[in-house]
């Protein structure tokens, strides 16, 4: 009788091993995610109120709306902004004549946004603005699907090449290249800091970062990203 009853007990706990599996690993994921959750609170409680970085990444990876719509010279003619902000870029020795400068935030990953229009420029509304002493910071698209945009030979500007801003007053402020160098992703997000200072200290600057490189179907992106910094000509301010 006494073994009857022992074969039926471990009978049953053969019957229910699943169960009991199923039931420890429940337990295990519940108190990995209690310990999660409160290590979270306890984070952000931490960090609550403090200031974020300016900006840590390049511009956008996120996939995007993007226009090869051409802009019209009396769309161009017509496109005004604030008498502080900067109105228009140009470069002259690649063929860039008076490109709209729109202002752009940050994506929810914290890069910088661009212009919907492959044509378009972007600035920065947390860097400096022309006129300021500081650094502007600009972006733009280097083409769509199937045409060439605003900054697609920015990789080739050399030093000495000029960069116009024209701000919303009509000032204009003349920007002399002192460097063009390609980033991989990891570099662009690790030297983005250097984008918001200027090269020479104690000199106006900007700086203009576009995509470069291989493109990535599996990041939906280019692989690198071109940065020129340029430098105020003292004599430029009109």
């Amino acid at each position: 009788m006494e073994r009857k009853v022992g074969k039926k007990i471990s009978i049953d706990i053969k019957r229910n091993l699943p169960k009991i599996f199923v039931g420890i690993i429940v337990l295990v994921l519940g108190v990995i995610a209690i310990r999660v959750l409160l290590w979270e609170y306890s984070y952000y409680q931490e960090k609550e109120g403090s200031e974020r970085a300016k900006a840590v990444s390049s511009p956008v990876t996120e996939e995007e709306t993007i226009s090869e719509e051409e802009i019209t010279q009396t769309e161009t003619d017509n496109y005004t902004v604030s008498p502080d902000r900067p109105r228009y870029l140009s470069i002259e020795r690649l063929d860039v004549k008076n490109a709209r400068v729109l202002p752009v935030g940050l994506t929810n990953s914290r890069q910088i946004q661009t212009p919907n229009n492959i044509f378009d420029v972007g600035w920065y509304t947390g860097s400096d603005r022309p006129g300021e002493g500081g650094t502007a910071v600009f972006d733009g698209h280097n083409g769509g699907p199937t045409k060439v945009g605003v900054f697609k030979y920015l990789p080739t500007l050399a030093n000495g090449d000029i960069i116009t801003i024209e701000r919303g007053d009509g000032k204009i402020f003349r920007y002399n290249v002192v460097e063009n160098v390609s980033y991989t992703l990891s570099e662009a997000n690790a030297n983005m800091n250097k984008a918001f200072v200027s090269p020479v200290p104690g000199v106006e600057s900007i700086t203009l970062i576009t995509c470069s490189g291989e493109w990535s179907d599996v990041q939906k992106t280019y692989l690198s990203r071109q940065f020129v910094r340029a430098v105020l000509l003292a004599d430029t301010e009109q």
